[in-house]
């Protein structure tokens, strides 16, 4: 039976978490939203203040507080992304050329450009859009809110790789501390951010790190990244102790799913709350290839089911082909037609039942709201 440690308080949890880093490189914590997680990073944050010194380095909701835009009302035309000027964390903005350390990290994730100008302390962006065989750069544009994020996400690397490297303007930084930073990101990008920052993690000696988060297949990629150094490596999950107000903090030996299934898992409460988008199709795509390919088939068609108005499943095979090959967002991914989300769901019922996995991890509605209740009369 996994470790169980019981903690009366959030303070207690930080001291706990503190003195787990004294043997441990890092810390992977596993928690649904609503259990106390930012709550969590700042009282670890503010246990490492004295006076005006601090020891950590954080990645949280208010991180992004830190930016804020201004959207030139009076014209609407030169809007800008403020930075607060007061804040330690751009420490090194004016003489550490920032815009070329955040810049390629930018390139992994986005099509958009920008430029730091230190004397305003503002942001603007810019976007090359074509327009037939010719191209021009449109500026002072307003990105998105989830462009927005993925930006605040590589100026916090560019900031953490800067205190990895010792540089004196944050030689102050003991301990990273990273809150779910794929809030928004498709299912493939949270893959690429979790291995490149388990990477960065990896790559150095002298910082250690704390990350947590309630994606299930985030914390599944870290935890496969960053258990090849299991001596220092302790990943949890953390749930709210509603009896004492305090927190449980479970030890996990092993990581709760296999990627496939976490997709899998993804997949079937999207179908099951009808929340389905267009890139759930590539997702889906994805575990038919991976599928075919341990069973011996040439094709993913051959693992979609055949049902009696699709005999030889030409029609499904070329719905999937065809929804997962579009240019689709993943700042602001597009609802299916509901057309579509009755295909999603028929292609993804069948593979399901041709396919079989334990049926415990994929209640349908009904039967979470039945264990929810249950649950709740229990306590």
């Amino acid at each position: 039976m996994s470790q169980i440690t019981k903690l009366d308080n959030l303070d207690a949890l930080v001291t706990h978490m503190r003195n787990k880093l004294d043997e441990k490189k890092y810390l992977l914590l596993f928690a649904y939203n609503g259990t106390g997680k930012t709550r969590l990073s700042m009282g670890f944050k503010d246990a490492g203040k004295t006076n005006d010194s601090a020891d950590t380095l954080y990645f949280n909701a208010f991180t992004e507080d830190l930016f804020s835009w201004d959207n030139d009302l009076d014209n609407d035309t030169q809007r800008a992304l403020k930075l607060n000027a007061d804040s330690r964390f751009f420490a090194g903005l004016q003489e550490l050329e920032m815009d070329n350390r955040i810049r390629p990290l930018l390139q992994r994730y986005a099509d958009f450009d920008f430029k730091i100008d230190t004397d305003s302390w503002t942001v603007t962006f810019e976007r090359e859009i074509k327009d037939g065989d010719t191209a021009k750069t449109v500026e002072h544009i307003k990105i998105s809110r989830g462009e927005e994020n993925i930006f605040i996400w590589c100026f916090f690397l560019a900031v953490a790789q800067l205190a990895i490297d010792e540089q004196e303007a944050y030689s102050w930084v003991k301990y990273l501390y990273i809150d779910d930073p794929i809030s928004s990101l498709d299912d493939n990008n949270a893959i690429a951010v979790a291995s490149h920052l388990a990477q960065l993690l990896k790559n150095q000696s002298n910082i250690k790190a704390v990350i947590s988060s309630h994606h299930t297949l985030f914390f599944n990629v870290m935890w496969n990244e960053l258990s090849e150094e299991r001596k220092k490596f302790h990943p949890y999950f953390l749930s709210a102790n509603a009896d004492t107000n305090g927190y449980n903090l479970q030890y996990t030996k092993d990581t709760p799913f296999f990627h496939h299934i976490a997709l899998l898992k993804q997949l079937h409460e999207a179908a099951e709350s009808d929340n389905l988008y267009t890139y759930h199709f590539n997702i889906l795509r994805n575990l038919l290839e991976k599928t075919a390919t341990f069973h011996g088939f040439k094709n993913f068609s051959a693992c979609i089911k055949k049902e009696p108005n699709d005999p030889d499943g030409i029609v499904h095979a070329r719905m999937v082909n065809v929804l997962s090959h579009g240019n689709y967002s993943l700042f602001e991914p597009t609802e299916m037609l509901p057309e579509n989300k009755q295909y999603f769901k028929t292609i993804l019922s069948g593979f399901m039942q041709d396919y079989r996995f334990d049926p415990e991890l994929f209640p349908s509605q009904s039967e979470q709201i039945d264990a929810n209740l249950e649950g709740a009369a229990q306590t």
